[in-house]
This record gives structure tokens, C-alpha cells and sequence, in this order.
């Protein structure tokens, strides 16, 4: 049995995304005692198609504190550097291991990896999407603001991002109002838009996007892969650099949150990102906590019992299989 795989953020439904939170929460706050294994005897497989920092050491770090093996592919280390098909490559691994992360340049791949795998399948970053970043960005915000809902929240760049991209999503999810501030050349997935109509706007004045938001979001001009074009988007994206100037525009107690890696001086400025009010750095440790909610989620079936104790004797009671 397949289970679910993790491929979008809307994979989840509103309340799923709520409860994964509150359990990321309560698993930040109170960890697992040592003896609590609850990932015993499991393994993950991680492809990087793409390199990685975070990714890599957050689901590596999860699956080793859960009591689980995390064993890293790059796409150098398998045959899929040879030529294999992603569906092949698929059908093996996941006769092996008992759920797959998989990090590459196209969400096409992204898709036919899972629909050839016979176990949970996890979205590290596409082209398209990076829902476990938008994990940890809900995470953050709830920590540190609370919930999300009825909030604005202000993109300011590349709209095309895989991480503006799932802040759509998110925006239907959480029931936030999200405002885009892009170049035109730079628009999300138009249908994509048009889907979340109600909940998303999209424009080109940073000022107006910007002006009394809740949280200010931005990310690379050029993501990996677009290094050819560096030069022609600096220069379409400059006036979306997030600065003091702009971040004051925002409410008295907004958040920015970047994905990171950053660069200082092109979409966002230092005074910004290390600023009292940045929380790249609490979002970038909340990937490991997201994560482990979510794989325990994916291989338990089961998130946070409110009425439990503690979070050990909620894992302890999940059911057995995948949701």
C-alpha cells in the first residue's frame, strides 16, 4: 500500500495542516525521550537531483532522533546518473525503504517517481513546489505570531518560485490573503492564480504589496538552474529587493522570512535578514521539526493526540497504517 505521498502542500487538507503544526509544535517543545524509537527498523531514501544544506541535514537529523536510517543518493551515486528511468529507479528502491525523498529540478519527475513508487513519496523541491519550506515558514509564523488565518501576507520578487508558488496554496489552506509583488516575466503559474483568485493578488508595486502586511517573503532571483539568466533578472528584480525602506511599510510587528540561502544586497538587504525581526534562522531549524511531524505522519498514520499526555504517549498510540 502507497499511503500518501507529499508533493504539495494541498496533499494535506486545512485541518491536516493545522494538526501537522500543532504536533511539529509540541514535538519542538517537548522531544522524544531517548527509549522513544518510533521510527525503529525505518528507512528513508533521500535522491538529490539538486545539492542542499537544509534539506539533506533536516530529514537526516529527523530519521536518526525518530530512531530511524536516512541513506543519501546523489544522482552521481545511482544509476540514474546511467540513464535509468526515474519509474525504474522507483520500483526498486521503494521495494527497499520505507519512504523516498526526492529533490529535482522538474515537478514532471517529481510525479512519475511517485506514481511508480509503492511507498510515501516526499517533494524536497521541484521547479514547481517546496512544501516541506512551507512547513516551516507555518511553523514559524505560528510560533512566534500565531495563526496565520485572516492575516496578509506580502511576496516580494520572483513570483515563479517554487516557494511563492506554494505560499498560493498555503494562502486557500490557511485562509490568509496573500499579495504578490512581481515582474511581469516573473508571474506565477497563471492557472494557478486564477485558481486562488479570492485569496491571492498579484502586481507590480512592492510598495502597495508590501504596505501593512504581516510578513514579508522573498527568495534567490536566481534559483538553481537559472544561473544563465542571473544577469537579466537582477536587473528585472531589483526594485523588489526587500530594505529598511520597504520593510517599514509593513505592520509594527511583522515577520520576513527568506528560504535561504540568501544574498545579502540582492533580494534582501542585511539590516533586513539579520535584523530582530527576520525569522529565516527560527525557520531554518523548523524544517527538522516539520519534518519529523510530517514523517511520522506519513509512516505512523497519525499526528498529535490533543487529549495525550505527552507527545511520546501520542506516537505511541498511532495507528499502523498510513493515512
Amino acid at each position: 500500500m502507497t499511503g500518501r505521498h507529499f508533493l504539495r502542500l494541498d496533499d494535506l487538507s486545512g485541518v491536516e495542516l493545522e494538526h501537522l503544526l500543532d504536533f511539529a509544535l509540541r514535538l519542538k517543545g517537548q522531544p522524544l525521550p531517548d527509549a522513544e524509537r518510533p521510527l525503529a527498523a525505518r528507512t528513508l531514501a533521500m535522491i538529490f537531483e539538486k545539492v542542499s544544506t537544509r534539506t539533506r541535514v533536516s530529514f537526516e537529523t529527523a530519521m536518526h532522533q525518530l530512531g530511524g536510517h536516512a541513506i543519501f543518493l546523489g544522482r552521481e551515486h545511482t544509476q540514474l546518473g546511467r540513464g535509468e528511468s526515474i519509474e525504474d529507479t522507483a520500483r526498486v528502491l521503494s521495494s527497499m525503504v520505507d519512504i523516498i525523498m526526492l529533490r529535482t529540478h522538474s515537478h514532471e519527475r517529481l510525479l512519475s517517481f511517485a506514481s511508480a513508487s509503492r511507498v510515501p513519496v516526499i517533494n524536497g523541491l521541484s521547479d514547481a513546489f517546496h512544501p516541506c519550506q512551507l512547513l516551516a515558514d507555518l511553523l514559524t509564523y505560528r510560533e512566534l505570531r500565531g495563526e496565520l488565518r485572516g492575516r496578509t501576507v506580502a511576496w516580494l520578487g520572483d513570483g515563479g518560485s517554487n516557494v511563492c508558488q506554494s505560499y498560493i496554496l498555503a494562502a486557500g489552506l490557511c485562509d490568509f490573503q496573500l499579495r504578490i509583488a512581481t515582474p511581469p516575466e516573473c508571474r506565477p503559474d497563471p492557472e494557478l492564480l486564477a485558481a486562488h483568485a479570492e485569496r491571492v493578488s498579484c502586481g507590480t508595486d512592492p510598495r502597495a504589496m508590501a504596505r501593512g502586511a504581516d510578513l514579508l517573503v522573498t527568495d534567490v532571483w536566481a534559483s538553481m538552474g537559472q544561473e544563465r539568466e542571473a544577469a537579466r533578472r537582477q536587473c528585472l528584480l531589483q526594485a523588489y529587493r526587500v530594505n529598511a525602506a520597504l520593510f517599514a511599510l509593513a505592520a509594527p510587528d511583522a515577520l520576513f522570512l527568506h528560504c535561504l540561502p540568501a544574498h545579502r544586497g540582492e533580494e534582501v538587504d542585511a539590516e533586513v535578514l539579520d535584523g530582530p525581526r527576520s525569522a529565516a534562522w527560527s525557520a531554518a531549524e523548523n524544517r527538522l521539526h516539520a519534518q519529523k511531524a510530517l514523517l511520522l505522519w506519513l509512516l505512523k498514520g497519525r499526528m498529535v493526540d490533543p487529549a495525550a499526555d505527552s507527545v511520546a504517549a501520542s506516537v505511541a498510540a498511532s495507528v499502523t497504517q498510513a493515512p
